[in-house]
């Protein structure tokens, strides 16, 4: 569903060339559980917003469930974005004036879904992150993990191909970043796909494959073994 290859990129000045991304190729199929982890300036950022489509990448093509997003407009990246990936941000990046259901039902809003269906859609992706019975609260009145699990369910709500997740437990605590890993990985079980950047290699540890960068230079995937209790 999402593949890369001899993607690399490079930042130029009039005066410097800075090489952020070695050639690369990574492949990423559904149902996968990926971890990117690397020191801090490693590269990790730019990758994501490449994944993202948030950022154009300097060499290389980039194919997103069979489409080449190499040649798409800012208007066509943009209605992809919506339409196949779902964003989880280390700050949550909800509208403190909005409330639960509105802040889910917010990106379904500027696509084609009608009044019926973005409800329908907001209580479901609630359910599922256990916060339906919240929904006219504001995130104010919630706790750091509540508003996570309210930012994956603003990601959910509009069935993307694949989950990017950036640092989603760096601003919670261990019991807190628990949860939300335990949530991740029923979404992935249910068979959505998951890209998640962390500093935390116990956390990296419980995807399927983990990814290393450092200094731009993106290593060979490893399977995780995993333990069966």
């Amino acid at each position: 569903m999402l593949k890369m290859s001899n993607i690399a990129k490079i930042y130029l000045t009039d005066t410097v060339k800075t090489q952020a991304l070695q050639p690369f190729s990574l492949d990423i199929e559904a149902g996968d559980f990926v971890a990117v982890v690397g020191p801090s300036g490693s590269g990790k950022t730019t990758f994501l917003n490449i994944a993202g489509l948030l950022e154009d990448y300097s060499e290389g093509s980039y194919f997103l469930n069979n489409q080449d997003v190499t040649h798409l407009s800012d208007t066509q990246k943009s209605r992809l974005r919506n339409e196949q990936i779902g964003f989880i941000f280390q700050s949550f990046n909800l509208i403190p004036e909005l409330n639960l259901f509105d802040n889910v039902e917010m990106p379904l809003r500027y696509r084609t879904f009608s009044a019926k269906e973005r409800k329908s859609r907001v209580i479901e992706a609630l359910t599922q992150v256990g916060l339906a019975n919240r929904q006219t609260h504001y995130p104010q009145q919630l706790s750091g993990g509540q508003q996570q699990r309210v930012a994956i369910a603003r990601a959910l709500a509009g069935s993307p191909a694949f989950l990017l997740a950036d640092e989603p437990t760096g601003n919670l605590d261990s019991n807190m970043a628990d949860g939300i890993m335990s949530l991740l990985k029923d979404i992935n079980a249910s068979g959505t796909s998951i890209l998640m950047v962390t500093h935390d290699l116990q956390q990296a540890a419980q995807a399927d494959r983990i990814v290393e960068i450092k200094d731009g230079v993106l290593t060979e995937s490893k399977q995780v073994e995993k333990v069966v209790a």
